[in-house]
């Protein structure tokens, strides 16, 4: 029996909550190796962690007979970074230890603390809590730890990177110096290994990232957008794969607000989480996921730590994560318990080197692929709709009475038709995405017709060069670089020509980001007196030099000038 080491009132609860087998990392928790001593596990989200550990401190729990005995000063502190994930471990401790009669205090910001000191003093066997709120009780007097003979921190790399290691380090060090300390972590940055030296003794090391990583069953694609298209391309993305629950992960309060408020508008059911919402505004969030009244979670990367939803197949990460262990946690929120999931990255094309060198290095395939078309998501609307309406399905008098009605009245052509029309009505319509279906008749436009020319602020006193205007203007017009022409590099200023059709939509773009950028004070403007003349080419191809451009001109010998510092904003 694969759980037979254990006490039986966790091998019940587990057998009743449906588990067959322990996962890897559950397997190595409860080997003859690890009992009794300090533990250093890297687990991928995902992997049944939490569980884990339940069963680690199983010993320091239970009696012999399988029970927890009276309750009093706590006998475990588990530590977690976020409200949802001590939440959410809570309640998977509370259904494992329920046969055993465990008592489970938790304590987090945004709830009553006055309620949660109150249930420390009635006894309690583990308290689970954040840093911040655990730091206060113990300040407080109402946390008593001098009786602690576990104690855990999960996603322990999380909350360095939060900036809560005095509170991690105040509370290891009101415990007593004979307890466990585990410490559960996907990934192993120096600053965890330095934790582990000061407060673990001979750690018994337990590793199933090389089998996690990356997650077998998540699939991950990189999709490539023009910067402007970012937000169609989410819309079509979720309308392609018609998820049952889907996270779209942005890097600000500020995006989240704005992308769930689009998507509401097109009619999508979502929900908004960020660090702005109260803990009961989070909470009906996750309810409305949970019971379907939403399929759509917007979400930053702290305020979707801990959540554990088993419908979720398709993270979507909208603004990019900041390195591959962000991407990781990000991921784990699906492809959980053997389940298939999907990770797209939106990736706009000046960004797509960044991309590629990140899933490199994370040892991650991802499949690069176009932005879901109009086109593609009506054939997989076909296809959804025929493999629902060929279903076997059970009816009763009444839906057949108003069958025969329909029949009498109208041809079965006519009927087919009015139901596939409601069908398609009740969900929102995909994007048509300019950069697909547009841009090559933009490029051919672009051969025979004179640009729209804007100019900036500065030239070649400020070293103005084409290797940073170019990112800049992508940035801060929403533009890529095949929609920008000539560039013509003045003293004092810098003329620069936009395709045709993009044009109207830079300038928008230009309203919209001015001084958003650390190259904030570079005024963009439409150039004053129409087309500059033209002068000599050199080399470059579309981004042309004249004597005074990039560079300087060419020194006798071919020699160039030696290149210049690049500019920098002023302050």
């Amino acid at each position: 029996m694969p759980f037979s080491r254990l006490p039986a009132t966790l091998a019940e609860a587990l057998s009743a909550r449906g588990y067959a087998a322990p996962t890897a990392v559950q397997a190595a928790v409860i080997e003859p190796e690890a009992d009794g001593r300090d533990l250093i596990v890297s687990a991928q989200t995902g992997s049944g962690k939490t569980v884990a550990f339940g069963l680690a401190m199983a010993a320091q729990i239970l009696n012999e007979n399988g029970t927890a005995g009276p309750s009093g000063a706590p006998k475990v502190l588990v530590i977690a970074p976020t409200r949802e994930l001590a939440l959410q471990v809570s309640r998977e401790l509370m259904w494992l230890y329920g046969k055993a009669g465990a008592w489970i205090a938790t304590c987090v910001g945004g709830m009553d603390a006055s309620r949660e000191r109150r249930n420390l003093s009635n006894g309690t066997h583990i308290v689970v809590g954040t840093p911040g709120r655990l730091r206060d009780h113990l300040e407080r007097g109402a946390l008593d730890l001098s009786q602690l003979k576990v104690a855990v921190l999960d996603e322990a790399d999380e909350m360095l990177d939060m900036g809560f290691r005095e509170d991690l380090e105040e509370l290891l060090d009101a415990t007593p110096e004979g307890r466990r300390t585990l410490l559960f972590s996907a990934t192993m940055p120096k600053p965890i290994v330095a934790l582990a030296k000061r407060y673990q003794k001979d750690a018994f090391r337990i590793s199933t990232v090389s089998e996690d990583r990356g997650h077998g069953d998540i699939s991950y694609q990189a999709v490539t957008v023009a910067p402007a298209d970012i937000e169609n391309a989410v819309v079509n993305l979720l309308r392609l794969h018609e998820p049952d629950t889907a996270i779209l992960f942005c890097a600000t309060r500020d995006a989240v607000r704005h992308l769930h408020a689009s998507l509401v508008d097109r009619g999508f059911s979502a929900v908004a989480l960020s660090g702005e919402h109260s803990q009961s505004e989070r909470n009906q969030a996750l309810q409305a996921l949970r019971d379907k009244r939403a399929r759509v979670c917007v979400a930053t990367d702290v305020a979707a730590r801990g959540i554990d939803l088993p419908s979720l197949t398709l993270v979507v990460h909208v603004e990019l994560p900041r390195d591959a262990e962000t991407l990781q946690h990000r991921s784990g929120r699906t492809g959980r318990a053997g389940k298939k999931g999907i990770a797209a990255l939106i990736v706009p094309y000046p960004r797509r080197r960044r991309v590629d060198m990140m899933l490199r290095g994370a040892r991650i395939p991802a499949e690069w692929i176009s932005a879901p078309t109009p086109e593609q998501v009506h054939a997989a609307d076909r296809e959804r709709l025929l493999e629902t309406l060929l279903q076997p399905i059970e009816t009763d008098e009444e839906d057949r009475a108003i069958a025969e009605r329909l029949v009498a009245e109208r041809s079965v052509e006519d009927i087919a038709a009015a139901l596939v029309r409601a069908y398609r009505g009740r969900m929102p319509a995909p994007e048509a995405l300019l950069e697909q279906s547009d841009a090559p008749q933009r490029r051919e436009r672009a051969d025979r017709v004179e640009g729209v020319w804007f100019q900036m602020n500065i030239g070649r006193a400020q070293n103005a060069d084409p290797r940073w205007l170019l990112p800049l203007l992508c940035r801060r017009g929403h533009i890529t670089k095949q929609e920008i022409g000539a560039i013509r590099i003045a003293a004092d200023h810098t003329l620069f020509e936009i395709d045709p059709a993009a044009a109207q939509r830079f300038s928008a773009s230009l309203k919209r980001t001015a001084g958003s950028d650390e190259e904030g004070d570079v005024l963009i403007e439409p150039a004053a007196g129409g087309p500059p003349p033209r002068g000599p080419r050199g080399p470059g191809g579309p981004h042309r030099r004249g004597p005074g451009g990039p560079g300087g001109p060419r020194r006798p010998g071919g020699n160039a000038r030696p290149p210049r510092a690049p500019y920098r904003p002023r302050g």
